[in-house]
């Protein structure tokens, strides 16, 4: 791919009322673009848990396949937003094996940024996607006053309730103070 390739960072992810989803915005690292990704429930609550760097007691599908990667002394190297056509993102996820190689692995945004955000590997978004799909800092104004709930809070909510209810009390602790930490 010959592309020029952006190198961004997830700024936050909030509720998107318009679509009933979740848009996780990426801001260029370098610049002043941003770029939304509207992304599916249980995505948008697996990204908000890797931010917010909650553990959960068993891997949930996004760690099991992190855990597979390095199990097979394999790396991520970076993941790519490469390309958008109506309206819909594609992604990859690039893998370095000492056994296979170099591999680039079809992925959706949504399960490549919840991936990237577990290991730390760089986010990198096509220039031709950034142009096509851009939003200015100006513009995501307008983005902001539709999205009406942060999901971090809605998740951490949720996820202190099932502490609580498992009777998992030093979790809900730390789940309360992360809560305390939003509000304040």
């Amino acid at each position: 791919m010959s592309s020029l390739m952006i190198p961004v960072k997830i700024k936050k992810i909030s509720y998107y009322h318009p679509s009933r989803s979740y848009a996780v915005i990426l801001e260029e690292i370098d610049g002043d673009r941003n770029l939304p990704v509207l992304v599916g429930a249980y995505e948008a609550q697996s990204i908000a848990m890797a931010m917010e760097f909650v553990e959960t007691p068993r891997p949930l599908t996004h760690d099991l396949i992190v855990n597979m990667i390095n199990e097979i002394n394999s790396k991520i190297s970076s993941i790519k937003i490469t390309k958008v056509e109506d309206g819909i993102y594609f992604s990859c996820i690039n893998i370095d094996s000492k056994i296979l190689g170099q591999k680039n692995i079809d992925s959706r945004p949504s399960d490549a940024l919840a991936i990237a955000l577990r290991i730390h590997a760089p986010i990198l978004v096509a220039e031709e996607v950034m142009k096509e799909a851009i939003v200015w800092e100006e513009d995501s104004l307008i983005i902001e006053d539709e999205i009406k709930q942060s999901p971090e809070m809605k998740v951490l909510e949720q996820q202190l309730q099932k502490a609580i209810d498992k009777e998992q009390y030093e979790m809900a602790a730390r789940i309360r103070d992360k809560i305390k930490d939003i509000d304040s």
